[in-house]
């Protein structure tokens, strides 16, 4: 697979492997030892930019990539998350990204990775209570010893870009970006292609939804994440946005591929440091997203889109009205 480069000249391959859905928010998951099997595959087919997070489980999501790479290491770049503290049973007790808070987990995320140092760092959502400025000096501590090598923030806006970057510079953002929700290319593109800051998109299916498996009417489990989402528990919104999937769909068809590959190549014509992180459990899918670095568009195709993506009207929140108050804005 070919390479990007995010920012600070960090390289990794063209996508990557959101891991999240092996362990968290996105049921059924597979047992331990397939994971890894899961992980360990993709790296074969060439992925080696490998995301996770603290949070993920809580904690055996880490573990999951700590065991399956360990062989591999020098290989490939982990990315992993800090923010959020927990209570004696590890139940999420809020945002936090204190100094204490911030060793307890680079501590832990080393020691589940198996690994002396992180690849990418990530502030996994901004608090409020504490200055973006105390962070990123604590991120240019732990650059200086080794044991973080970038840092990066997650559904930041703008501005608390910029002033994280004027006390340690910023390697990437990571935040929601695909035909099913383009509020980045607003503030937030321009100001990381100004600071050469790399992107990496999550949710790049538009949480399945672009795939063309999920159909107005779906009705998701209660422990799925998207039982939560405005998007997916109202009928209303599915039909009318599935006009968006029959568009890809159409576009598919054109270009002899999937829906899936049709989207995540759409975000790679964007700009070229853009790397998305697509999540699944299958090696099956894992093969059809990797399929998109082999679709290509030409710029009449590309502008062809945008003025259709303009002209959609696409309806309903991201994000539950608890999980929206924790985005930067």
């Amino acid at each position: 697979m070919k390479k990007r480069v995010l920012g600070q000249g960090l390289e990794v391959s063209e996508i990557g492997l959101g891991c999240m859905g092996l362990s968290f928010s996105l049921p059924p998951f597979p047992p331990k030892d397939e994971a890894i099997s899961f992980i360990k595959e993709a790296y074969k087919m060439g992925v080696t930019f490998f995301d996770t997070a603290e949070i993920y489980g809580p904690f055996n999501n880490e573990e999951l990539l700590g065991e399956a790479l360990h062989d591999v290491r020098d290989k490939v770049v982990i990315a992993t998350k800090f923010g959020f503290k927990y209570g004696t049973n590890n139940e999420v007790l809020g945002l936090d990204s204190s100094k204490e808070n911030i060793l307890r987990a680079l501590n832990g995320s080393l020691k589940r990775l198996k690994t002396s140092y992180i690849d990418v760092f990530y502030q996994h959502r901004v608090d409020p209570d504490t200055p973006i400025e105390e962070v990123a000096e604590l991120m240019k501590q732990l650059i200086a010893e080794g044991k973080i090598k970038h840092w990066g923030l997650s559904e930041a806006s703008a501005s608390t870009i910029r002033r994280a970057h004027k006390t340690c510079p910023v390697t990437v953002l990571q935040s929601e970006y695909s035909m099913f929700w383009r509020e980045a290319e607003e503030k937030v593109l321009p100001t990381l292609e100004e600071l050469n800051i790399g992107f990496v998109p999550f949710s790049p299916l538009g949480r399945g939804f672009l795939t063309g498996a999920i159909k107005p009417g779906h009705v998701f489990p209660p422990n799925d994440f998207r039982s939560t989402v405005p998007r997916f528990n109202n009928k209303e919104f599915m039909q009318k946005n599935y006009e968006l999937v029959e568009y890809v769909k159409s576009l598919a068809v054109k270009k002899n591929t999937s829906p899936a590959s049709i989207a995540i190549a759409w975000l790679l014509a964007q700009k070229s440091y853009i790397v998305p992180i697509p999540g699944t459990k299958k090696v099956s899918r894992l093969k059809e997203n990797l399929s998109a670095t082999d679709v290509k568009f030409t710029n009449e195709e590309l502008t062809e889109i945008k003025k259709y993506l303009d002209s959609i009207e696409l309806i309903g929140h991201r994000y539950s009205e608890a999980n929206e108050k924790t985005v930067d804005k």
